[in-house]
């Protein structure tokens, strides 16, 4: 049996087997290499222990299983104090058990003591995407749809769907989705939009166009344009625009002019 970059390889008589490494022993000749360069690529669990310590072998098992129950999605790098005693120094460890989860070479999170199951299991939950997350990532209606019935108003799942909809010409469907969600500038401009859309005497299909086409900023322009003669429909615009902007960035230089202009245009 060869160990090859993490990965254990099995020889049988009809094929190879690879299987990943969850739980490894770690030391200053390779901490680098199993933990701060593969953090880069999933998070490094890292148990600081020392065998004379009964709490770190109550904590252990723990952490093991917690770790094998998310195989190929974190690593779980177990390090003895007494045999590493720089490393120890340099992560100013002063009581152990101690647990640091490293993210692309830094520590994201961290805690001392043993700590019961449930609290173990919430820190690796912490650590890797919730199926939630891997829906949202999938990004089609049906994974969109799922993410929402997990997590309800969830911002990154509900205002692409909403414009999925919309894009169809559902726009009951996408008011409906865009109105679940709070505290998101997305979902506001997406709200606004529709209610402009269905409003009398304001005519912004040339701003619809370009922004259905991608023009961010040609939509935005539009918009302010159009912002002098929009008696009763400013602040659905505003909110529109402000979606926009917050899509494009704080530090894009088209946002910081439109900011400015939008400012001059409504006060």
């Amino acid at each position: 049996m060869d160990v090859i970059s993490g990965w254990t390889v099995r020889d049988g008589p009809l094929d190879t087997v690879w299987q990943a490494m969850t739980v490894i022993d770690v030391s200053e000749a390779d901490f680098q290499q199993q933990v701060l360069d593969k953090s880069h690529e999933m998070p490094v669990v890292v148990d600081f222990w020392a065998e004379w310590c009964g709490p770190c072998r109550q904590l252990g098992p723990t952490l093991e299983k917690a770790a094998n129950a998310r195989e190929g999605e974190v690593v779980l790098a177990k390090l003895d104090t007494d045999a590493n005693q720089r490393l120890a120094q340099a992560f100013q460890i002063q009581g152990i058990p101690a647990v640091k989860a490293f993210k692309d070479g830094e520590v994201v999170a961290e805690f001392v003591g043993a700590q019961p199951p449930a609290s173990v299991e919430q820190f690796f939950d912490s650590l890797v995407p919730s199926e939630a997350d891997r829906l949202v990532e999938v990004g089609d209606e049906p994974s969109l749809r799922r993410a929402l019935e997990l997590q309800p108003g969830r911002a990154d799942a509900a205002v692409p769907l909403a414009r999925l909809l919309l894009s169809r010409g559902d726009r009951e469907g996408a008011l409906e989705i865009a109105e679940n969600v709070a505290g998101s500038f997305q979902a506001d401009g997406l709200r606004a939009r529709i209610r402009l859309e269905d409003a009398d005497g304001v005519d912004l299909a040339d701003a619809w166009a370009k922004l259905d086409a991608g023009d961010r900023e040609g939509a935005t322009d539009a918009l302010i344009a159009a912002l002098p003669s929009a008696d009763g429909a400013k602040d659905d615009m505003r909110a529109v625009i402000v979606a926009i902007l917050d899509e494009l960035g704080v530090d894009h230089p088209f946002a910081r002019d439109a900011r400015r202009r939008l400012a001059t245009a409504l006060y």
